[in-house]
């Protein structure tokens, strides 16, 4: 007998030089690279190479379409998505792309024309391409997650344990009791205004509460340069946990801390939600973010300090959440409504749909 569900074939195209080659591949994935090229630059010599690095992209990508022969081409967006887009559109192979932030970039706008379905976060975002289905190309799917978050959210004081165990530190007092967890990163580069802010803060911000703080790879360096010159406060020493990055550990992170400091990118209108986590908010403005982190403030999930205030307003606002626990469950209340846990398998039929659509069958 068959399975129900036999196992698909999965090939993850991605930049030649982009950091996600790593990623795809711990993940037990298999991946090829293509040439890319942004077409937003104001340095015509640029555009042209770019130009040129697009239409070798596109070719690269067409051999990959006809040698694996897919039956469906799922997209998240940015420039490399381009070749393999127009590759998919050229070979009648059916594009779902999915949009995570809720104001969509140039390359999305202009690949949605090629694809059928665009699958968005929140519906406000659905306008961008005419409206839901049917009128439009837009499903509403919400934010996938992963399922480890989804479990560690459901046991906040387990997954303090087990971030604790898994980081080789404590996140108790000395006498065994528990301060708020406050959880601050960047992203996997990490966020240089948050980072500058939170150094120049820390003493203050251990007062209030245990800090893991995800530096990222790029400013670990500045954190080591730091770290050699600056002592902090002995009484409060052992409540900071610096790293340069969490993977198979984020969720725990996520769902352990009492309030997060954070950039505004996709992954917050999912995973804070899912998390029920209350979040300062520094979005960073040339990529969108800002509409992400409204769209948090405005169901009462979050607070927005720009970069320039962070010095001066970190602390106390830190200190005005964490001294009031009745908004603090009020927010995560409000963030409860906003968690579309099951996202994952929204966007997953939506995929398979096309896949055994008509279009999906004539290449």
């Amino acid at each position: 007998m068959e399975p129900a569900n036999p196992p698909c074939n999965l090939l993850w195209v991605g930049s030649r030089n982009g950091m996600e080659k790593a990623l795809v591949e711990r993940a037990g994935i298999a991946f090829q690279g293509v040439h890319t090229g942004q077409l937003r630059t104001a340095n015509p010599l640029k555009l042209v190479r770019n130009l040129l690095q697009m239409a070798v992209g596109v070719w690269e990508s067409l051999a990959i379409v006809r040698r694996f022969r897919p039956d469906v081409c799922f997209v998240t967006g940015g420039y490399v998505c381009g070749p393999v887009v127009v590759a998919c559109w050229l070979r009648r192979t059916p594009v779902l792309i999915y949009l995570p932030d809720l104001t969509p970039g140039y390359a999305i706008r202009l690949l949605s024309k090629l694809a059928q379905r665009v699958a968005v976060t929140f519906p406000e975002a659905s306008h961008w391409f005419g409206g839901e289905v049917p009128t439009g190309k837009a499903v509403v799917t919400g934010y996938p997650v992963r399922q480890e978050l989804v479990k560690a959210a459901q046991h906040r004081a387990d997954a303090r344990r087990r971030l604790a165990a898994a980081l080789g530190v404590s996140l108790d007092e000395p006498d065994g009791t528990q301060v708020p967890l406050l959880l601050i990163w960047g992203g996997s580069s990490g966020a240089r205004a948050i980072n500058r802010a939170t150094w120049g803060a820390l003493p203050e911000l251990l007062a209030l509460a245990q800090v893991v703080h995800v530096v990222g790879v790029r400013d670990w360096p500045l954190f080591e340069t730091w770290r050699a010159e600056h002592c902090l406060p002995e009484a409060v020493a052992h409540r900071y946990h610096p790293v340069a990055y969490l993977h198979e550990e984020m969720p725990l992170a996520l769902a352990a801390a009492d309030l997060s400091v954070a950039r505004a990118g996709a992954s917050t209108l999912g995973e804070f939600p899912v998390a029920r986590l209350p979040s300062i908010l520094a979005p960073l403005h040339s990529v969108n973010q800002m509409d992400n982190a409204l769209a948090l403030v405005r169901r009462g999930g979050a607070v927005v300090i720009e970069d320039q205030e962070l010095p001066t307003k970190l602390v106390p606002t830190v200190a005005q959440l964490l001294a009031d626990p009745a908004r603090l469950e009020a927010m995560r209340n409000a963030l409860a409504q906003m968690a579309t846990p099951n996202a994952a398998a929204k966007i997953a039929a939506e995929i398979m749909q096309l896949a055994n659509s008509d279009t999906g069958k004539q290449q």
